[in-house]
């Protein structure tokens, strides 16, 4: 019995266990399905309430649009109105300038019947006026007039001639004094040496032997040394100097230079000769570059290229009647800034740049036969310079005509610079001397009547009688002058020869 007991009361256990579970699980599905109901009622509600709450809302936004249409409906409205208002008040106003322009094309109209009808008797009163003066004038109508306008011509030609006489000589007397004081300022504000440099070609020796060393051996040393230098040594019987010449004078001061530091290290055969000749080449090279450098910084000009300043630095070395070249190039330029700055209405730094480059033909080596104006354009216009520049520069000598102020200037200043006392190693006398000469050439052709050297003896001009020169033999006698000058003058540059041929004819009213 008591396996039944054990067999049993598990079993009964497990059936418990069962149906208890069993009875658990369906109390806690009901309380779910209790829970998940109360949930959908629950979310029922309140969609309802949503939906109320969003139809009201709804209702709200309808209600508010309708009254925001019917008050821009209204404005609207209101708009509308007073537009048409004024549009009934224009269309009124139109209407009264309508009938009063009517008014006015009548009125109008009335005066100008009134006029025709008064110009067809004024018409019909100058008629018999005109007829009437016919007859006692003994005059056509075309004569009259004709009469009367020669007789307006005429007066107003007297007054417009007394006009320009009175214009012409106050503005001669202004621009005399205006020009004299602004020359002499310009004169006086020029701070410049006196006298100018003059290229030194002689050398001193400690002594006579020396003269020896420097010849040397089967004159081997000086055929060494004018060969690299391209001069000519000349040692005479004058004591204590060996003169160096020579028609460049760059070569000139680099045989100087050698010539001088060869005596002084006293060592004098070729191979020295030759090493210290290069070596001055160089430094005279580069002295050529800072000269050039030097005048450009002193007067604040820019932008230069190189060919142009050793053009420029070569000018150091070269002289025109005693004057340095690149003193008298800066001279001008001061002169040319100033002059500008006084007449005004030009550009003063082009007017410093022309001057400072119009003799910058001078400094470059060419083979050419075209002179140092025709030299310094081509360069300039090669550079790129600005046309008025170029036209400075041809025109400082009246080889071509001035195009603009600025070339005027540079004419102005180049002159006062080589004017100015001390400035040329001619004396006075000779310069005289040379012009006469220049003129008496002229003068002895026959139809000359007068001849003038100007620009410093650079130009000729030469006055013929017209009736017994003619165009044609004007053209044959200026090549013959030119031919004469040639042969029998001698003078620095190219002369220009110009002939004037002109019929005057005066008159004085009294």
């Amino acid at each position: 019995m008591a396996w039944i007991f054990y067999i049993i009361l598990p079993l009964t256990g497990l059936f418990l266990g069962w149906a208890i579970r069993w009875l658990y699980a369906r109390f806690q599905l009901t309380a779910s399905e209790q829970r998940a109901e109360r949930i959908k009622q629950d979310a029922i509600k309140e969609a309802e309430a949503k939906k109320k709450e969003i139809l009201l809302e709804a209702k709200d936004q309808v209600i508010r649009d309708r009254n925001q249409q019917e008050k821009e409906t209204r404005e609207r409205r209101a708009e509308l109105q007073r537009y048409e208002r004024r549009v009934l008040q224009k269309e009124e106003a139109i209407d009264k300038k309508s009938a009063q322009i009517e008014r006015t094309e009548k009125t109008l109209a009335d005066r100008e019947r009134s006029f025709a009808e008064r110009e067809d008797a004024l018409g019909q009163e100058e008629e018999r006026y005109r007829a009437e003066l016919v007859r006692i004038s003994g005059l056509s109508v075309e004569e009259a007039k004709t009469l009367i306008i020669q007789s307006l011509e005429n007066e107003a030609k007297h007054d417009a001639q007394a006009l320009i006489n009175k214009i012409e000589q106050e503005a001669n007397q202004a621009g005399e004094k205006k020009a004299r004081d602004i020359l002499v300022t310009s004169i006086q504000r020029l701070a410049t040496e006196v006298t100018g440099d003059v290229t030194i070609t002689s050398v001193s020796l400690p002594n006579d032997e020396m003269k020896g060393r420097i010849i040397g051996r089967e004159g081997r040393n000086i055929r060494t040394l004018e060969t690299l230098t391209g001069v000519d040594i000349i040692i005479d019987d004058t004591p204590e100097a060996v003169v160096i010449s020579c028609f460049d004078p760059v070569r000139r001061e680099i045989a100087r230079v050698s010539l001088e530091r060869l005596i002084s290290d006293g060592r004098i055969h070729p191979a020295r000769i030759e090493e210290i000749v290069a070596k001055v080449s160089r430094d005279i090279s580069q002295r050529i570059f800072e000269e050039g450098e030097k005048v450009l910084f002193d007067l604040g000009i820019h932008n230069i290229k190189q060919e142009a300043i050793q053009a420029l630095g070569r000018l150091h070395y070269r002289t025109s009647y005693g004057q340095n070249v690149l003193q008298h190039s800066r001279e001008v330029a001061i002169i040319a800034g100033i002059l500008a700055a006084e007449i005004g209405g030009c550009n003063r730094e082009l007017a410093k740049r022309a001057a400072l480059l119009h003799d910058i033909g001078k400094g470059v080596e060419s083979d050419s036969d075209l002179n140092h104006a025709e030299i310094g354009m081509d360069m300039a216009r090669k550079m790129g310079e600005d046309p008025r520049i170029i036209n400075a520069i041809g025109s400082h000598h009246n080889d071509i005509e001035p195009s603009c102020l600025e070339s005027v200037l540079v004419q102005i200043a180049d002159a006062i610079s080589a004017a100015r006392p001390g400035a040329r190693k001619e004396t006075l006398d000779n310069y005289i001397k040379r012009l006469e000469n220049l003129e008496s050439v002229a003068t002895g052709f026959t139809g000359v009547d007068k001849a003038f050297a100007i620009q410093a003896g650079r130009e000729l001009r030469v006055i013929v009688n017209n009736e017994l020169v003619n165009d044609d033999q004007s053209r044959d006698l200026v090549k013959q002058i030119a031919k004469k000058i040639e042969n029998d003058l001698r003078y620095p540059g190219r002369i220009k020869v110009t002939i004037i041929r002109e019929t005057r004819i005066t008159e004085y009213a009294r």
